[in-house]
């Protein structure tokens, strides 16, 4: 698996999630748990990974929803 981004921004991912299940994309989302240490405050970033055949079709899907600049950097 390839990581897609890394956001702290809850809505941001909840709207990547539903981008990446609309299209049908395996993802996963590391790091979620980590709220229960850090006590919500959104410190740690969540991320998020796509499977390395998929990941150039997420990358497509999310820049074209117009989230480019939360993409990591190949």
């Amino acid at each position: 698996m390839k990581e897609l981004l890394r956001t702290t921004d809850p809505s941001i991912l909840n709207i990547v999630e539903a981008l990446l299940s609309e299209a049908a994309i395996h993802h996963f989302v590391a790091d979620r748990n980590i709220s229960i240490v850090e006590g919500s405050i959104g410190l740690f970033p969540r991320r998020v990974l796509v499977v390395d055949e998929e990941f150039d079709e997420a990358r497509r899907v999310l820049e074209e929803a117009g989230l480019a600049s939360e993409l990591r950097r190949p």
